[in-house]
Parts: C-alpha cells; sequence; structure tokens
C-alpha cells in the first residue's frame, strides 16, 4: 500500500532495512583461513569476497551480471557562474556516452559490465537552490523511484556514477547541510573553478543553506530542496539495491552525497555500499570519513562518469574468483 505523502514510502522502507547475510560472510572467511596461505595474506582482497558474499547471499560469491548506471541532471545554480562548462556539457556527455567514445564505456568493456547512462530530463534544469526547492516534494520521490528501477532486468553488482555540470556545489549544499559547516567548508576545484569561482560556489552554498534554514531537519527534504535529479536518482537505487540485497559501488562525490542523505535517516543504510574511488575535491574525503567509507582506489579522477566504480567493479570480480576458486582448489 502506498502512501499519501510521497516520501513516507521511502521512509518506511528505510526503517525495515534488510540484513547482510552473515552467515554467507562467515563461510568466505572461513574459505580464506583454511588456504594454504599466511592468515589475511590476501589484505582486503578478503574483506572484498566476504562483503560481496554477505550482500548477494552466495558463498563464494560469483558476479555474473554487473551493472554501471550513470545518472545525468542539470541544475539551475549554474546561472551563477559556479562551473566553467555550459550546461550543454551534460548533454553532450550524455551523447558521448550513448555513441560509444567515452572514458567509461572503455573501462566497461574492459571490465565485461553492463552500461546504462540515464538522461534526466535535461531540457529542464532543476529550480536555483538558492532561492527555491531544487524539486517539489513529489518530483523529488518520483525520480528516487526512477532510480529505483535502474536495477530493472537483474544485476549482482551495481556501480553508479553522475554527469552534470554544476553538481559539484549541489553536493557542496547537499553535505553542508547534512553534516554543517559554511560553503567554504564543502566546495572544491569541480571540473576546473578557480580561486574566486570557488568563492562564488561557497556563497552560493551559503546563501542556499540561509534560504532553506529552518527546513532542513529532514535528510530527504534536504535531497529534494538543495539536490537535484541525479542525486535523487543514485538515492533511490542505493535504496533498491538495498531491498534486493545487490552490492553497490558509489564513485564520487555527488553519488557520496546522495548516499548521504540516505546514511542520514538510517545508518545502516550504506552496509551494503562500497566506495570506489576518491576524487581530488577535499569535501569528498571529509565525507567519505563521516559515512565510514574507505575507498579502493585514489587515482585522481575527478569526473569520470563512474569510472571509479567501473575500475573498482574489476577489482571485486577478482575477489569473487579468487574466493571460489580457492573453494574449488579445496574441495579438489
Amino acid at each position: 500500500m502506498t502512501s499519501a505523502l510521497p516520501f513516507d514510502d521511502f521512509r518506511n522502507l528505510l526503517d525495515k532495512l534488510p540484513p547482510g547475510d552473515t552467515t554467507a560472510e562467515a563461510r568466505v572467511r572461513t574459505l580464506f583461513a583454511k588456504a594454504d596461505k599466511p592468515r589475511g595474506s590476501l589484505g582486503r582482497i578478503e574483506d572484498v569476497a566476504a562483503w560481496l558474499a554477505a550482500w548477494s547471499g552466495r558463498a563464494p560469491p560469483v558476479v555474473t551480471r554487473p551493472l554501471m548506471a550513470v545518472f545525468a541532471g542539470n541544475h539551475g545554480v549554474v546561472r551563477h557562474g559556479v562551473s566553467p562548462r555550459p550546461v550543454a556539457a551534460t548533454a553532450n556527455a550524455v551523447e558521448l556516452c550513448a555513441a560509444g567514445g567515452a572514458a567509461i564505456n572503455q573501462i566497461c568493456i574492459a571490465n565485461d559490465l553492463g552500461l546504462k547512462v540515464f538522461d534526466l530530463a535535461l531540457h529542464i534544469p532543476t529550480a536555483d537552490i538558492t532561492g527555491d526547492a531544487a524539486l517539489d516534494e513529489r518530483g523529488c520521490a518520483a525520480t528516487m523511484a526512477f532510480g529505483m528501477e535502474a536495477i530493472a532486468g537483474g544485476t549482482d553488482l551495481l556501480c553508479l556514477g553522475d554527469l552534470g555540470v554544476g553538481n559539484s556545489t549541489v553536493a557542496a549544499a547537499l553535505l553542508a547541510a547534512l553534516f554543517g559547516g559554511r560553503g567554504a567548508d564543502w566546495v572544491g576545484p569541480g571540473s576546473g573553478a578557480d580561486a574566486a569561482m570557488q568563492a562564488r560556489k561557497a556563497d552560493v552554498v551559503d546563501a542556499a543553506l540561509a534560504f532553506h534554514h529552518g527546513h532542513l531537519g529532514d535528510p530527504l527534504e534536504v535531497l529534494r530542496r538543495v539536490g537535484g535529479r541525479e542525486f535523487a536518482a543514485i538515492a533511490g537505487a542505493i535504496l533498491a539495491a538495498r531491498v534486493q540485497k545487490i552490492p553497490v559501488l558509489l564513485d564520487g562525490l555527488a553519488a557520496t552525497a546522495a548516499a548521504a542523505t540516505l546514511h542520514a535517516v538510517n545508518p545502516a543504510a550504506l552496509d551494503h555500499c562500497l566506495l570506489a574511488s576518491l576524487s581530488p575535491e577535499p569535501a569528498h574525503g571529509r565525507a567519505a570519513e563521516q559515512l565510514g567509507l574507505r575507498p579502493f582506489f585514489d587515482l585522481g579522477i575527478g569526473h569520470g562518469e563512474g569510472a571509479g566504480a567501473a575500475l573498482a567493479a574489476g577489482l571485486v570480480k577478482a575477489a569473487a574468483l579468487t574466493s571460489s576458486g580457492m573453494a574449488a582448489a579445496l574441495r579438489g
């Protein structure tokens, strides 16, 4: 039964999150302990395999249908000059992905990942968050529901990334609203902002926080007021994956900020998630630490349409094969 209030259904899901399969996790850890090697010698590979078992319910785990989902959105706040790139660059990037010419296409081919890129009404940017809510409640809830549909068709590993000119400013506003602080504490260079532009970004974040002051106590309200469509869709995808017990790899500042809204509702909401890579944005490391997420990589990838998650998927697949291969050897 659905609620008359759009966010209530998501709150109900977040209140009743399914736990991981501790039995499957323990079986994988026992497998590594029995192997003829120094205890713990495979380091984080063992942890990744155990995590994958816990959230897939399979021990040893396997990855056969990994999916890279990239959500693209545009933002009204760009009118304040917070990015050196024009709004049209978002649609251009989506078209490049569709043509197979983006970096993410090549990494997905290399790691045998499915790829879906979602255009979230790029012709209609969200409202300017310095003087209005980015989305109304129904629009935000509908976009979260759209994100939940990203896993339709089935997947056993969900990788999440984003595209959106100006979304590092929006991510900074989300993180400041959720964790506290001023704009200057959370803004960074984004896609190449100089010092003057970064100062403008900080002012924009402060203006947004001031305008929405008094309405930022509810994390989902924060998401709809100072977030954007790609943030809402990513939050929905993370939640759907948890309900269906699908492991998730997060990538980039925007995806991390979207995840933070769920964490603020229920601190256990990201237990099925790992952080793929750390971006050069100073705020990303701070947010990851606040969320208890330790990245796989720090490759200096500023904005690669989810490139870090696609790269990390290769590592997760290798961890699964390591576990299953060792299990077969022990049985033999």
